[in-house]
């Protein structure tokens, strides 16, 4: 999922990080309980993963990326399992996470089929009674900015309680932050 130099730099600084572990984690997992084993999909340069291999007991991380699994494997792999898969294929036993989650990445997914696989596999490698949550941004000025001649596929909040109910989820929520206008969801395994 090609992303722009712009983009690159500021998804892999430490301000990006800082950003996430004080305000975008916070808000999208309030009220999540995550479980022991957790499922990061698409975790990019680590930001999130960062602060996540603090707050479970045992987190597995798929970045379809061969090069940043590689940079999260040699950073983190003696905290995490850091595997190189597309999150719509995993190479994962199902029904093996209390909770599967994903942040700010969703727009990088080229098309809705390819999000929607996503789902399905986060569904099936969730145990029953697992939570799949997460974030992402919603379009804007700058956000288109920093998205030229980058992927940039936004989620519909309108429409995405529906498209994760297709993949099997049930209580399937999402919620606006006032502020930034980007999403949340929270979704469960029955």
């Amino acid at each position: 999922m090609p992303m722009n130099r712009a983009h690159r730099k500021l998804c892999s600084s430490e301000e990006w990080a800082q950003t996430t572990k004080d305000r975008i984690l916070p808000w999208a997992l309030e009220h999540v309980e995550l479980g022991a084993d957790v499922l990061e999909i698409g975790p990019g340069y680590g930001a999130n993963l960062r602060v996540l291999v603090e707050r479970v007991e045992h987190l597995t991380a798929a970045e379809v990326d061969a090069e940043t699994a590689r940079l999260l494997q040699s950073r983190w792999g003696d905290r995490a399992a850091v595997l190189h898969a597309d999150g719509a294929e995993l190479p994962l036993p199902d029904a093996s996470f209390h909770s599967v989650v994903c942040f700010t990445m969703l727009h990088h997914v080229p098309t809705a089929a390819h999000q929607d696989r996503i789902f399905a596999e986060a569904f099936r490698v969730l145990r029953p009674g697992g939570t799949f949550a997460g974030s992402d941004s919603q379009p804007s000025f700058r956000f288109r900015v920093l998205h030229f001649r980058d992927t940039m596929n936004t989620l519909d909040p309108a429409t995405l309680p529906v498209r994760l109910e297709r993949a099997g989820f049930t209580d399937a929520t999402v919620d606006l932050h006032p502020k930034s206008g980007g999403l949340r969801f929270r979704a469960r395994r029955a």
